[in-house]
């Protein structure tokens, strides 16, 4: 919760004020400097600071443009608290649309970070010491790595009621248990005693307007919820949770196309996809092992045999949503 006084990377912040700042991330050996713009927007009256983040790894553009949208749309200007927007946090990994830091490291592996450590883990630790304390709320937007593509979804820890509930709100079409990975800015802002939300929709290198419009929604129903704007939540779903997933894996390498729509929900037996080799020798069929939801498919054209072709669902849950007010919630 906001006080009078608030200061982030060293600017003070007055109620009613917004500010352009900037987090440094290093100097090039050409004597540029590269600096991870961070937008921020304090309304006049007291209220929770949300963070919104998307680009951590730099080939997740869908987060990307959907940070851009809600700023570009005002959303990020709040009734009542604090919203920072970092549309790109991985700058280096954005600029060739690579997953990777130019160390080859991969940025959600290294928080929280180390003073003398490599780039990456330098670029980390600034966040975690200067702006990770100063929020109470994130939502970090990714997408699908390589060539899966994710049907929109929050990935929280399901047992803890209070993340739970916001995901709830945020009302993407599923919501998948994930336990905090160590090193990762979820498992960070999480050790912090803060309340992180992972979005995940649509895969790498691939903007998808239907992923950033949910994304986009979704994050107005935490700011609405929360009391950051003034409406009420738009609940146009009854997400379905899914405790427990596996991947259905390649049996062979071949040419592989998809026969099931992503997000759907199939019976056991219905054929996912096929594999075929280039020369007529075989077609493999890929089944559904049971009656599940495919909420990832892999889109690429060839496939080796281990690849994880289709994420579904093992156990399902469906819940109403109902709203308790944020001060009621369990932590």
């Amino acid at each position: 919760m906001l006080t009078n006084k608030y200061t982030i990377l060293g600017k003070e912040i007055k109620k009613g004020e917004r500010a352009f700042l900037e987090l440094e991330v290093a100097k090039l050996h050409t004597r540029n400097t590269i600096k991870v713009p961070v937008i921020v927007e304090r309304a006049k009256k007291d209220g929770p600071t949300l963070l919104l983040m998307g680009g951590v790894h730099g080939d997740e553009v869908n987060g990307v443009a959907i940070v851009r949208d809600i700023i570009r749309k005002k959303y990020n200007k709040p009734k009542t608290g604090m919203i920072i927007c970092i549309p790109v946090f991985n700058v280096f990994g954005f600029l060739n649309l690579r997953r990777e830091f130019p160390d080859g490291r991969d940025l959600n592996r290294m928080f929280p970070g180390f003073l003398n450590g490599s780039l990456a883990s330098q670029f980390a630790y600034r966040f975690t010491k200067e702006i990770a304390p100063k929020v109470d709320y994130v939502i970090d937007f990714h997408s699908g790595g390589a060539d899966r593509s994710n049907f929109p979804q929050i990935r929280c820890v399901i047992k803890e009621k209070k993340s739970l509930k916001l995901a709830q709100i945020f009302n993407a079409p599923f919501i998948l248990n994930s336990e905090y990975i160590s090193k990762s800015v979820r498992d960070t802002i999480h050790n912090l005693g803060k309340t992180i939300l992972l979005f995940e929709g649509g895969k790498s290198n691939d903007l998808d307007k239907d992923v950033i419009n949910c994304g986009v929604e979704g994050a107005l129903n935490v700011m609405r919820y929360l009391g950051l704007q003034n409406e009420e939540p738009e609940l146009k779903n009854n997400p379905v949770v899914i405790p427990k997933a596996q991947w259905v894996r390649a049996s062979n390498s071949g040419m592989f196309q998809l026969r099931v729509t992503n997000g759907s929900w199939v019976l056991k037996k219905q054929i996912l996809g096929e594999i075929t080799d280039p020369y007529g020798g075989y077609e493999k069929k890929v089944f559904a092992p049971f009656d599940c939801y495919v909420f990832c498919v892999n889109t690429a054209p060839i496939v080796h045999k281990g690849d994880a072709l289709f994420h579904i669902s093992l156990e399902i849950e469906k819940t109403k949503t109902n709203l308790p007010s944020p001060t009621n919630l369990e932590k």
